[in-house]
């Protein structure tokens, strides 16, 4: 029976913090080992059991393979037993305060990363692109909307295109640095366009905000990525559409190091996983070959009426 083998790998105290940690964040194993103080075979061992039983699912980026809890339907309800038993009795707080200061130190290095760079960032992506404009195959999806939201925005060159197509367009970016460029760049459309200050996984945005949600070439910029898929489903209006569009995993790290990428892309099924579990229809996908031998897979997505 599939619940006895679930409380089973649970009943073990050191399995259950594991679970309890990795619904809410992705880390590989060494980061576990130092939010829980405890040795690499032994966090492995525990590791190996609960994505053996279903619980935990996995992910290699680069050299490194990170862990998170399966966020299934037929998990939802053990998910939020696990999630209210600990914050009703406040057990291991370590664990959390650990886990938020390591997120924070990740935050802060890509923050300082796109501050320092935000003056040559358009030159560096003409570096890792090429002649390839992506901004075309994105907005040749957008039909004509409401409010669209540009997530991530970097220096406004695809704010001014949603610019055109929307009543009003929203860019987020979680560098103040790029958001001056950003405001230089759409100083024409100032009536129409809001610049906010904010990060991917805690957008600045209402729900149900936004008729249209943009996400070009962001999502292997966030800390947890499936985390800013959710918050970028709950600014959808009922019927709006996101579109994403992202590397697909490559093993080239002058690319990382270049643009201080912390994810090496992402297969399509990983993606779509993601779309799926936050209560996302994946409508549509394609593909483009780029510079470098890489690979950049555009995804148009619904939010159920």
């Amino acid at each position: 029976m599939v619940t006895v083998k679930y409380f089973k790998a649970l009943a073990d105290e050191t399995r259950l913090r594991l679970f309890r940690l990795l619904m809410s964040y992705e880390f590989n194993v060494n980061e576990i080992v130092s939010i829980m103080g405890m040795g690499q075979s032994r966090i492995s061992r525990h590791l190996k059991i609960l994505t053996d039983t279903g619980l935990l699912a996995s992910r290699r980026d680069g050299s490194y393979v990170y862990y998170h809890s399966v966020n299934s339907e037929e998990l939802s309800d053990l998910i939020r037993f696990v999630d209210k038993s600990f914050s009703r009795h406040e057990e291991y707080p370590e664990d959390s305060v650990r886990s938020q200061n390591l997120i924070i130190i990740r935050k802060n290095r890509m923050q300082r990363f796109f501050n320092d760079i935000a003056e040559k960032w358009d030159g560096l992506k003409r570096d890792v692109f090429g002649d390839f404009d992506l901004n075309p195959k994105i907005v040749e999806k957008v039909e004509p909307c409401g409010v669209a939201v540009d997530l991530g925005c970097g220096t406004g060159e695809l704010l001014i295109e949603l610019a055109g197509r929307a009543e009003r367009a929203i860019g987020v970016d979680s560098s103040p640095n790029m958001l001056e460029q950003a405001r230089k760049k759409t100083a024409p459309y100032k009536d129409r366009v809001d610049l906010r200050l904010g990060e991917m996984e805690h957008l600045p945005l209402r729900e149900g905000e936004t008729d249209l949600a943009v996400a070009s070439m962001v999502l292997h910029h966030l800390v947890v990525p499936a985390a800013g898929i959710r918050e970028m489903q709950r600014i959808l209006k009922p019927g709006g559409r996101l579109i994403i569009a992202d590397f697909e995993k490559h093993e080239i790290e002058t690319v990382r190091e270049k643009c201080g990428d912390p994810w090496l892309g992402f297969n399509r099924e990983e993606i779509e996983k993601w779309l799926s579990e936050s209560g996302l229809t994946l409508l549509a996908e394609d593909r483009f070959d780029v510079r470098h031998g890489l690979v950049v897979n555009r995804f148009v997505a619904e939010k159920p009426a």
